[in-house]
């Protein structure tokens, strides 16, 4: 893979030592370049189950002053997508730049070092390459971490999932039933890559939201950004360049977080989602029902009422408020330390979520609102800070673009591209397609549905796992004309010649959707 020149890096000097840069990059050696890009630091921050709602993609009704103002200084991608979308296949592809089909994580219970022993994750690069690397809060999937990765070891915060004591309780018993089912699971599934872990039972868990009066640190946010603030500080001392990593788990359910953040909102000028159905002309698996909210004690199994569901979107964004706080003090503590302008900052949600929409919560399918997740990157003198991207980009492009920015050497095994060149020009034309998947069982059949976001459509066909010659079924839809992914188009004959041009383009795959030269 070719390495770009780095125009978006601008030094802090003055105007006579940006010039002597410009001339140095221009000709300097690439060892010489690598080993000046090295100097950048890198804060690299998580965000469980963030959809991109708020201000910076365009909402009015979502409070995220932090994040908005991150993206006043780097460049928001509006059609970034994960490689599935659930947390642990998304956050081992992404940190090991390979597709589920390489890593073999389908589900929550598979180490990507099962199918990959030897891979050289992201932050490992980074220690490698001289850093000094540290990961706190939700990286890698809970129960997952990898300790190869780690200059020091990770750490997470010891703060309960609830502050209210009886929802403690209630907590607690569950995670001693879990642990226990998720043994029994790890046992079956070993020697069977993607081997689902069992649903968790109905109304076990605590409550899905929580509104205390309470401090920031009473949760598990508030108590990772004081652990990342602290993290600086040491750094900052140190010699070396630095990659942290800050895992965030709001807005993941359950819904909790202070009483001053549910009191940023009006709960009764909170919208509905309008296409409460399932998408017309879909197989009925494409998909599932919301089994991991029912797993909490207040929801029941079947309809969600429209009072539940305007308390549960309350919950989602009062959660998203709280944690877009915590991140903006840890954000706050970077520039006071006078990190900032030696610090890439990158942002990204593992997937999408769901908030009634398809009559259907949580993520777990390849529709877009569930593949389409946040990302923004920040780098300092970039020239196109504030700007936006239509650029069609995927998770896995963000390991190599991340180390073609501090110049570090990209492992072979990589199976995404830099998009350092869209940073530079955030209306150039990108990649043709990014692609997607989520497995399912179905009437005894294991099915991989293989989904394609193109700049118009979205391609999805569900083949037999064991025979991918076999179609069990095909969803086509139009984004331009059905954003919402309300009807499937795959059969209608006046898409009979777009839905073979677009099943050719499919069968070639993500390795010719790469950008043109």
């Amino acid at each position: 893979m070719a390495v770009h020149r780095l125009p978006v890096i601008l030094p802090p000097r003055g105007v006579a030592g940006v010039l002597a840069a410009m001339l140095v990059a221009a000709t300097a050696s690439l060892p010489a370049l690598a080993a000046e890009a090295r100097r950048t630091n890198v804060l690299f921050i998580a965000v469980d189950d963030l959809r991109p709602e708020f201000g910076a993609y365009g909402s009015r009704l979502v409070k995220s002053p932090h994040l908005d103002a991150l993206a006043a200084k780097g460049v928001v991608f509006h059609r970034a997508y994960c490689q599935q979308a659930v947390c642990s296949p998304s956050r081992s592809s992404l940190l090991t730049g390979a597709r589920p089909d390489t890593t073999k994580v389908y589900d929550l219970v598979t180490h990507f070092r099962t199918a990959m022993p030897d891979v050289v994750t992201l932050p490992q690069l980074f220690k490698q390459s001289g850093y000094v690397v540290q990961g706190m809060g939700k990286l890698f999937h809970a129960g997952y971490d990898d300790p190869r990765s780690w200059s020091v070891p990770w750490q997470k915060p010891d703060a309960p999932r609830y502050a209210v004591p009886s929802h403690q309780a209630l907590d607690a018993t569950f995670a001693a039933e879990e642990a226990r089912r998720d043994r029994a699971a790890a046992r079956r599934s070993a020697g069977e890559a993607g081997h689902p872990k069992p649903a968790t039972r109905a109304n076990t868990r605590g409550p899905a939201y929580e509104s205390a009066d309470v401090a920031d640190s009473a949760y598990h946010d508030g108590e990772l950004a004081d652990m990342a603030i602290e993290a600086l500080r040491t750094l900052a001392a140190g010699q070396e360049p630095f990659w942290l990593g800050v895992g965030f788990i709001c807005p993941h359910l359950p819904f909790v977080a202070p009483r001053r953040y549910w009191d940023l909102y009006d709960r009764e000028a909170i919208p509905l989602a309008d296409n409460q159905f399932r998408p017309k002309g879909s197989p009925g698996y494409a998909i599932v029902p919301p089994g991991e909210l029912r797993a909490y004690r207040d929801i029941p199994g079947g309809q969600i009422s429209e009072d539940l569901a305007r308390t549960l979107k309350h919950g989602y964004y009062a959660a998203l408020s709280y944690m877009d706080a915590q991140l903006g003090r840890v954000v706050a503590e970077l520039e006071r330390l006078g990190l900032a302008d030696s610090t890439i900052v990158v942002v990204w949600g593992d997937h999408g979520w769901k908030l009634g929409e398809h009559d259907a919560w949580c993520k777990h399918s390849n529709m877009e609102l569930d593949t389409r997740s946040p990302l923004i990157v920040c780098v300092p003198g970039m020239r196109h800070a504030g700007e936006s991207t239509e650029a069609l980009v995927e998770f896995v492009d963000i390991y190599p673009t991340l180390a073609e920015l501090c110049g570090l050497p990209l492992p072979k095994h990589l199976e995404g591209t830099s998009f350092v060149p869209v940073l530079d020009d955030p209306g150039r034309a990108w990649k043709s397609a990014a692609f997607s998947q989520y497995p399912r069982n179905v009437r005894g059949k294991r099915l991989m549905g293989y989904s394609m976001r193109t700049d118009r459509y979205r391609l999805t066909r569900w083949v037999d796992r064991d025979d991918p010659m076999q179609v069990d079924a095909v969803e086509l839809f139009d984004e331009q004309e059905d954003p919402q992914e309300n009807t499937n188009v795959a059969t209608n004959p006046a898409r009979a010649s777009v839905l073979a041009d677009l099943t050719a383009q499919w069968h070639r795959g993500w390795q010719a959707a790469g950008p043109r030269p």
